[in-house]
C-alpha cells in the first residue's frame, strides 16, 4: 500500500483559536525537537499586506480568508510533504511549514512555489474574487540549530521580501534562485514524462458509511522525477501551470485513469478532478465523451469533482457544461464543500449528485458539538436537494460513528485506506 500517513501532532498545547493550528510556542518546540534529532527545513509564508483585506472587507471577512488559507496550507502539507510535516500559524497572515524529510534546495523551492500557487487561487468574498500573492522565506536548518534562531532567520528573510518589490521567494541565507534545473528544463521534463506515460496514478478508496463497502475511488496523480524524487499533485500542477500544460496534464490523467478503471469490477465508480483550465480550453463535454468512448468505461460510473474555484471565471458557462455532462450519465460532486461560500441558490443551479465535505469539517465532529451541528445542518440541506454527502479525511472510528448517526453516505480516509495503486484497489474490491 502506498499511503500518506498521518501528520505529526503538535508538541505542546498551543492552538490558534481561529485556524486550530499550533501557534508560535508549538512551532519553536517542534523545531527544537527536530533540530536536536537531526534535520529540519522550513518555509515562512506571509500574506503580503493582508491588513488591507481587513480594511476593505471587515475583520470577520478577513478571518474567513485566513481560515481558508490555513486549510489550503494544511491540505498541501498533508498531500505533498506527508507524515513528517508540521504547520503552524505564526500570527497575523504568517504561517510556518516545516518538514524533517531531507530535500534538495531546488525541490524545497519548487514546493514553496507550488504552495504559493495554491494560496493564490481566487477566494470569493463579498461578490469579489480575492487573490492573495504570498511571500515565502525558505531555510534549511543547521545541525543542532534550535527553533528560535531558525524562526528569527526566517522572519528576517520574510521582512526583507515584504519591504522589496518583485521577489516572491528568498532563502534565509540571502539567495533568491537556486542553481540546478531551470523552470524551462523542468517543464521539458514534464512534457517528456507525459509522452512516455511516466505520470503514475494512485486511487483513494471510497466506502459506504453504513456498512463499509468499497464503492469507488478518486484518481490522484504522482510523478517520480529521476532527480527530484516523488512529486505530488499540487507541485506537479504548479510545474504544468508554468508552461501552460495543465489541460494537457489533466487530459493525460483522465485518459489513464479511465483506461485502468475499465478493468475494475462493475460495481466500482471512478472520480476525476476537473480543473478551471479544463473548462477554459474548449469543449470539455466533447473531450470527456471521447475519453469515455475510447476507454470503454461507462459514463454512468464516472463522477467529476469540481470546486467552487473551478467555476469562478464563468459560472453560467461552466454550469451548462456540467449539465451536458450530466445528460451523458456522468455525476458531478462539489469538492471541498464547507471551505468556500456556496449558497443554496448556487447548489440548485448545478446538476450535482453529491457534496464532498472538506476534512476540516470532519476533524472534530466527535469532540465538538458545534462541528457536529454544522455537519447536521449540511446533511439536512443536502437531503432537501436530494444530494449525497461524502466525507473526506476520516481518520478514526469516532468520526465514522458520528457520520453514520448523521446519515452521511460515503467516506474516505486513513481509517480504512490511504491512496493505493490500481492492483491493490482491485484486490481490495475482491476481498
Amino acid at each position: 500500500m502506498d499511503a500518506f500517513p498521518k501528520p505529526l501532532p503538535a508538541p505542546v498545547d498551543d492552538r490558534d483559536m481561529l485556524t486550530g493550528l499550533p501557534g508560535v510556542d508549538a512551532a519553536c518546540a517542534w523545531l527544537d525537537r527536530t533540530g536536536q534529532d537531526g534535520f529540519a527545513q522550513a518555509m515562512l509564508v506571509g500574506l503580503h499586506r493582508f491588513q488591507s483585506v481587513n480594511l476593505a472587507y471587515g475583520k470577520a471577512a478577513g478571518d474567513r480568508v485566513l481560515a481558508e488559507i490555513a486549510r489550503r496550507i494544511v491540505d498541501f502539507a498533508r498531500e505533498e510533504l506527508g507524515a513528517q510535516s508540521f504547520v503552524a500559524r505564526m500570527g497575523g497572515g504568517e504561517f510556518l511549514v516545516a518538514s524533517t524529510v531531507a530535500a534538495s534546495r531546488e525541490r524545497w523551492q519548487w514546493q514553496a512555489e507550488a504552495l504559493a500557487r495554491s494560496i493564490a487561487r481566487p477566494i470569493p468574498l463579498a461578490g469579489d474574487q480575492l487573490r492573495l500573492a504570498p511571500r515565502t522565506a525558505l531555510l534549511r536548518g543547521q545541525p543542532g540549530e534550535r527553533g528560535a534562531p531558525m524562526l528569527d532567520r526566517l522572519d528576517q528573510a520574510l521582512l526583507s521580501l515584504q519591504r522589496g518589490a518583485g521577489r516572491r521567494i528568498l532563502w534565509a541565507d540571502g539567495s533568491h534562485a537556486v542553481r540546478g534545473r531551470s523552470a524551462a528544463r523542468l517543464e521539458a521534463d514534464l512534457i517528456g514524462a507525459l509522452d512516455r506515460s511516466e505520470i503514475s496514478l494512485l486511487f483513494q478508496p471510497q466506502f459506504t458509511v453504513a456498512d463499509g463497502r468499497l464503492i469507488g475511488a478518486e484518481a490522484l496523480a504522482r510523478w517520480r522525477h529521476p532527480e527530484l524524487g516523488l512529486v505530488g499533485a499540487e507541485t506537479l500542477f504548479a510545474i504544468a501551470e508554468r508552461g501552460d500544460h495543465i489541460s494537457q496534464l489533466s487530459h493525460h490523467i483522465a485518459e489513464r485513469a479511465l483506461a485502468e478503471a475499465a478493468d475494475w469490477p462493475d460495481d466500482l465508480r471512478l472520480s476525476l478532478n476537473v480543473t478551471a483550465e479544463d473548462f477554459a480550453v474548449g469543449d470539455l463535454a466533447a473531450a470527456m465523451r471521447a475519453l469515455v468512448a475510447t476507454s470503454g468505461f461507462p459514463a454512468e460510473r464516472l463522477t467529476l469533482e469540481i470546486t467552487e474555484q473551478t467555476l469562478i471565471a464563468d459560472f453560467e458557462a461552466c454550469a451548462e457544461t456540467l449539465r451536458e455532462l450530466a445528460r451523458m450519465g456522468m455525476r458531478v460532486a462539489l469538492d471541498d464543500f464547507g471551505t468556500g461560500f456556496a449558497n443554496f441558490r448556487t447548489l440548485r443551479a448545478l446538476p450535482l449528485d453529491a457534496l464532498k465535505l472538506d476534512q476540516s469539517l470532519v476533524r472534530d465532529i466527535a469532540q465538538d458539538p458545534r462541528d457536529r451541528a454544522i455537519l447536521r445542518a449540511i446533511v439536512a440541506m443536502a437531503r432537501a436537494l436530494d444530494l449525497k454527502v461524502v466525507a473526506e479525511g476520516v481518520e478514526d472510528a469516532a468520526q465514522l460513528a458520528v457520520l453514520n448517526e448523521e446519515d452521511c453516505a460515503v467516506f474516505q480516509g486513513f481509517l480504512r485506506s490511504g491512496p493505493v495503486d490500481g492492483a491493490a484497489l482491485v484486490a481490495m474490491a475482491r476481498d
